[in-house]
């Protein structure tokens, strides 16, 4: 027995981490490298031979790839269509984040008492979500197209968008209901107790708790819908007249026709356009969280 007890207290006693550390030691940071490997390979190498390309003659028309400096950039300039691809793209973002949240938030509110009939309800909001967006894109196309819906040059980039928000509206009320259900008791209580109505607690009180939920729902439909291709190219291809040819559909034409330069230069713009637009749109609703 002191034998033995000799021995406990000669053997080397390891070191205890406080309770929720994480170490090096047991979690090494080298088990990260196949995450960092696969963002390099395809995110940031990608994303470097763009702008490389962007600035060369490289075509499918000849072997030889020669710099060019910005010719790209001053024939799409001069002859108008990276420019009006440019403005259907940003009306189409603007559109889709406006109803895809005003669509989210309506659900959210009238779905937010837990019942059995709410909670089926939110289960078939949510399939769409889990859809294929050309399976969406080409359902639609194959219920409107008699209608002429898609056919009116003013009016078809607005079924589109509605679309487009339709297949994510369940995404945006799960975000909201969520906002929703952590807004604390005592807070809507003290406000009844105040005098406050039902209306006025809503738009007062429980609206501005739900800042973080609208900052990311604002953010996620108006950035993601500026990659849009999917959803529109199943519909209309872009058509009528081009009224709905967003800029992803118009690289992949040009991409189609061989002038690989050019569509990189294209898809160097829309990458530009996206990262300016999502910083101020994320800062701004950022300080109107630290406002409310």
């Amino acid at each position: 027995m002191t034998s033995a007890i000799g021995t406990l207290t000669k053997a080397r006693v390891l070191p205890v981490a406080a309770p929720g550390t994480i170490t090096r030691r047991t979690h090494p940071l080298w088990f990260l490298l196949p995450a960092y490997l696969l963002l390099l390979i395809f995110f940031v190498l990608p994303t470097v031979y763009q702008f490389i390309y962007a600035f060369t003659d490289w075509s499918g028309f000849k072997a030889a790839i020669n710099p060019v400096g910005v010719d790209n950039f001053r024939q799409l300039a001069e002859n108008g269509t990276l420019f009006r691809a440019l403005r259907v793209t940003v009306v189409y973002a603007v559109l889709v984040a406006i109803f895809q949240n005003v669509l989210g938030f309506g659900l959210a509110v009238l779905l937010e008492r837990d019942t059995v009939v709410n909670r089926i309800a939110r289960t078939f909001l949510l399939i769409p979500v889990l859809m294929s967006a050309l399976a969406v894109g080409y359902i639609f196309q194959a219920l409107l197209k008699h209608t002429g819906l898609l056919a009116d040059t003013t009016w078809t980039i607005l079924v589109v968008s509605l679309i487009h928000a339709w297949k994510w509206m369940g995404l945006a009320m799960l975000i909201y209901l969520a906002g929703l259900k952590t807004i604390p008791e005592d807070v809507v209580e003290a406000a009844r107790i105040d005098g406050a109505s039902r209306w006025r607690t809503f738009w007062a009180i429980r609206v501005p708790l739900l800042a973080p939920a609208i900052t990311f729902n604002v953010a996620t439909a108006l950035l993601g819908s500026m990659n849009g291709f999917d959803v529109v190219q199943a519909t209309t291809g872009g058509g009528p007249a081009r009224t709905t040819e967003l800029l992803n559909i118009f690289i992949y034409r040009t991409f189609g026709q061989g002038l690989f330069a050019q569509a990189t230069t294209m898809s160097l713009v829309l990458f530009l356009l996206v990262a300016l637009m999502a910083f101020p749109v994320i800062t701004l609703l950022r300080r109107r969280e630290e406002v409310l």
